[in-house]
């Protein structure tokens, strides 16, 4: 696993970096990963709306800003995730937002490019981003992980599955809608909350 992760790391980009590449993608009408089609350059143009959006305006709340800027692990964020998943363009931005506030190093790599690392991390046997991985930078230990979704999505979908069988297309207009009501706050209590189990005097 180690040497999986190192040299996916070794190939992985900023997020500066992969937010120019998602531009450049719709520029030419295309999106990253093994399949290129019209559906999912369209997906990719609206991700990347989405991305400005909350790079531009993703805020982290005072009593979780209070934690997470007294975090002093020496740790990397290693992120897996492709231009056309819509649950990526809204918790892509806000990782890399608290990364960038605690002084994480944040690396994104793209699944369809690293399957080798994607299939370490599965979700219920698939492949889902995006997937957060928190890595010891001394030891190389993978101290844990977090995706493809949030805690309070993970729970809707499964509800809906549960009542339903499948997601739906109306299903999934109902879950952006509650990626923009909560603007990204989820995201911030979740990771808080995985921070304080490696560092537990920053919730005490």
């Amino acid at each position: 696993m180690n040497n999986i992760i190192k040299d996916s790391l070794q190939r992985s980009m900023s997020y500066p970096a992969y937010r120019n590449l998602v531009k450049k993608l719709v520029e030419a009408k295309s999106n990253t990963g093994l399949e290129k089609n019209e559906d999912l350059a369209n997906y990719t143009l609206l991700n990347d709306k989405r991305m400005n959006r909350w790079d531009k305006t993703f805020k982290i709340a005072d009593a979780s800003q209070a934690k997470l800027v007294a975090f002093n692990e020496n740790i990397t964020w290693l992120v897996i995730t492709e231009s056309w998943c819509g649950d990526a363009a809204h918790i892509v931005p806000p990782l890399y937002k608290i990364a960038e506030q605690i002084n994480i190093d944040f690396r994104v790599v793209l699944r369809d490019e690293n399957l080798e690392l994607m299939d370490l991390f599965l979700t219920n046997g698939a492949r889902a981003v995006p997937k957060l991985i928190m890595i010891d930078n001394v030891s190389g230990e993978v101290l844990n992980t977090y995706g493809p979704r949030p805690s309070g999505a993970t729970q809707m979908v499964i509800d809906y599955k549960n009542q339903h069988g499948a997601i739906t297309a109306e299903f999934k207009e109902h879950l952006q809608a509650w990626y923009n009501k909560d603007k990204g706050q989820n995201i911030v209590n979740d990771i808080t909350e995985m921070l304080c189990k490696l560092e537990p005097s920053l919730c005490q």
